[in-house]
Formats: structure tokens, sequence, C-alpha cells
């Protein structure tokens, strides 16, 4: 008698957990299948860059590229991983290497859409002899990676020698991964050279990942440094914190805030490269470009003051403050969001479309709350007319002009990529549709 109790406790506990198993695998199933169902209706299912395909005949399901994924790209949706967030993907890789049956490939574009990829050689020089390009541009994501195409292109750089008489060995445009690592190199073969920065902090990409992000990185090697292991998982602060200690102890030099924008072939084969603030002669260029690209500007009076931004860092900095978010984008909504949940700031968001198009639901559905409770006021078809010191005027699509008392303006309008401009120097481009 007693062992049919038991029996028939045992048996119970089992139904009770895997009854639960499978509630919880349905919840999180019709979650991923929504969260799919939004991306599509807001067109936001093209992935930026280098990014996974599932082979659904080698799939199993199990998940574990789901949770590798930081940023929720991935969810299982019919017993198959499907990337439901292509907008997030950052094409680091993780996912790739957590499948245990090998079923995704990392591929560039999709059927639909093409991305154009510089034709680079195995040192990471493009067809223009002395141009090398590394990192994000090249469409390589990863930290680890992208770190150590900035020292082989350093070492090619070298090797290529400095028989021309140029005042710099090389010229580096760009100070995240790739470049710092270039930069370091660039100190270890005792080149002459100049590393410019169009922000004014280094980082890269990364530095514009939201506070407390994970960044996914590995053992990376870096000249005057060594073999450097943070760990696999490592966030945002920690990794630019252990980037600028480098800086310091190094005394690696960068320009900062200061725009590349061109460079030409001399007869000789060296380069003339222009930037914002001067024009340089060098040998050779190394090109460690995001693919964020130069941010938009709205080509308005006042654009170039201190108060004007063009990405939302952190909103905890703008507490208290009156702000103006210009963008009718996702992260447009994002930054209004962020802003008016920090106590005090006076938030406004001015967008020329009559209506939000390609938003994810749930930051237009945030973002209708906020500005029903009048927590964020939304100013549909106006455009920014100029920006002073202490307000902003924008023209409404009555005609009418309205000036706003403000303090900060964040112009959320995207980025121009430089592709155009390396295509003028003759650098080739393949484009590619869902390759590898």
């Amino acid at each position: 008698m007693d062992s049919n109790r038991y029996l028939i406790f045992y048996l119970s506990l089992a139904a009770f957990f895997v009854g639960w198993h499978v509630w919880r695998r349905r919840r999180r199933h019709r979650a991923e299948l929504e969260q799919l169902r939004q991306s599509r209706e807001a067109g936001l299912n093209e992935p930026p860059s280098l990014h996974p395909v599932v082979d659904p005949n080698r799939c199993l399901g199990s998940g574990a590229c789901v949770k590798a994924c930081p940023e929720a790209a991935l969810g299982v949706v019919d017993g198959k991983a499907v990337l439901i967030n292509a907008a997030a993907c950052i094409g680091h890789g993780a996912c790739y290497h957590a499948c245990p049956v090998q079923a995704l490939t990392l591929v560039f574009g999709t059927e639909t859409r093409g991305i154009d990829i510089p034709q680079i050689s195995a040192e990471f020089e493009t067809n223009v002899a002395g141009v090398f390009i590394a990192g994000e541009l090249g469409g390589m994501g990863l930290i680890r990676k992208t770190a150590e195409q900035g020292r082989q292109a350093m070492a090619a750089i070298q090797r290529r020698g400095t028989a021309h008489a140029a005042a710099l060995d090389v010229v580096i445009v760009g100070a995240g991964p790739a470049g710092l690592s270039a930069g370091l190199s660039a100190m270890h073969h005792k080149l002459r050279y100049v590393l410019v920065e169009q922000e004014a902090t280094l980082g890269g990409s990364v530095y514009h990942y939201p506070r407390n992000k994970i960044a996914m990185t590995a053992p990376v090697k870096l000249d005057l440094v060594g073999i450097v292991k943070l760990g696999t998982e490592v966030q945002k602060e920690k990794l630019l914190e252990f980037w600028n200690g480098i800086v310091a102890r190094t005394m690696l030099k960068m320009n900062f805030s200061e725009r590349f924008e061109g460079l030409e072939r001399q007869v000789d084969g060296t380069f003339l490269v222009r930037t914002s603030r001067a024009t340089y002669h060098a040998n050779s260029v190394l090109l460690a470009l995001g693919r964020r690209g130069t941010p938009r500007k709205l080509g308005v009076p006042g654009e170039e003051q201190a108060k004007v931004v063009y990405r939302l860092v952190d909103a905890a900095q703008y507490a208290g403050r009156s702000v103006l978010v210009v963008g009718g984008g996702d992260s447009a909504l994002e930054a209004a969001l962020a802003l008016a949940a920090e106590a005090g700031t006076a938030v406004t968001l001015s967008y020329r479309g009559e209506a939000f198009a390609r938003v994810k639901q749930k930051n237009r559905e945030a973002f209708e709350s906020e500005v029903a409770q009048q927590r964020i006021r939304c100013l549909l078809g106006s455009k920014v007319q100029r920006i002073d010191e202490t307000s902003v005027t924008l023209l409404r699509a009555d005609g009418q002009a309205e000036t706003l008392a403000n303090e900060h303006v964040i112009v959320c309008a995207g980025g121009e990529l430089p592709t155009p401009l390396l295509k003028s120097i003759g650098i080739r481009f393949e484009t590619k549709f869902g390759q590898v």
C-alpha cells in the first residue's frame, strides 16, 4: 500500500514538472512568435550586417543559440531557431559557436537586400594598393576578430615598407577595437602614425551600446600588451575602462573629434588624407571604420553647438533638463522613453513625418502611453529650423514657427556610410545577398 502511495506521489510530481515545462515552452513560443510578427509588420526583419541563417533540416530546436544571444535576436518558433528580431543582431557570432549541431551559417545580406562588402586581400589590403580595411566596415563585428585584423593589417603595412618620402607611414581612421589594436601595433613597429576618430571618445560602436550591455569577447592579442583575457561576457563599461587604461599606459596618441573626409592617391603612390581638421601625407591608410557611418546632420543654423549630439549614451546625464529628440525611428523613440524615465526631464520629440513607420510595436505602444500621460510631448509634421543657446525653433506642418526652451538636442536621424566615398577613390565592393 505504501509503495502505491509513493508511486502515485512520484508520478504526480513528474507529471507536474512535465506540465510546467510544456507550459513554459508554449508561453515562450507564443512570445517569440509575436516578436517575429511585430518585426515583420514594422519592417525590421532585415539584419543590418553579419547574421545567422538557420538550416531547418539540421536544427533540433534546442535553444542553445537563443540562450547565447544577448540581443534576444533569436527565438524558437515551431521547434526551429528563427531570427525573430533581426534589427537587433550585431553579428558577434556567439549563436554560431553555441549550436550543438552546426545548424547556423553566418552570412552578409539577404535574398532581398544586399550589403556592400569591400574586396580585401588576406592581409586586409583593398584593390587600391596602400589602402587597408579592418573591422566593421569589412563586415566583421566580433571584437576579438576586429582587433586581430587591425594588428595583422598594421604588420602588413610595416612589411610594405616606407620607400616613399611621406611625412607619415600610416593614417589610422577609427578608434574602435580594430583602430586601437592597429595604433598599438603602429607603436610596436615604430611607425610614424596618426590615429583620428570622429567621436569625442574611443570605443567605436561599443561606446554607443546601452548602459551595462554585455559585449561578447574572447582572449585577444594586442601588441605592447600581450594576450588579454576579460572573460566571455564583459559589460560595456568594463571594456571601455580596460581600453582607456591601455591607452594611458602605452601613451597611444589619438585625435578625437576629427572626422575623415576623403583621400587622394598621389602619383608616387602615397596618399593625402583629408579630415575635418587637417590634411596628412602618408604612405598607407588603414580604415577601421564602423558601419554606423557618419551621423546624418540636420543642416540648420546652430547645429555646431556642443549641446547637439547624435546618439543618446546615458539618459541619466540629462535628468532635470529640457531635451529635444529629433527623429522618427526606433532609436528616437527609445531615446525619448529613456529620457522621460529620468526625474524632472522635459522631453519633446520632433519628427517631420505625420506618423511613425518601421518602428517596433512595443516602442510605439510605450511611446504613445508616455505621450498620453504628458511625460513626452510629440510634434509630428515638424522640422527643426534653428538651434539657439537656450532655445530651439521648429517649423510646424501648418507653416507656423514655434520656439521651445531647450538645453540639449539629440538627433537620431541615422548615419551616412562611407561606401560612396570609398568607391569614388576606386575601392571595389561586392554586394552580398545572403552569402558567406
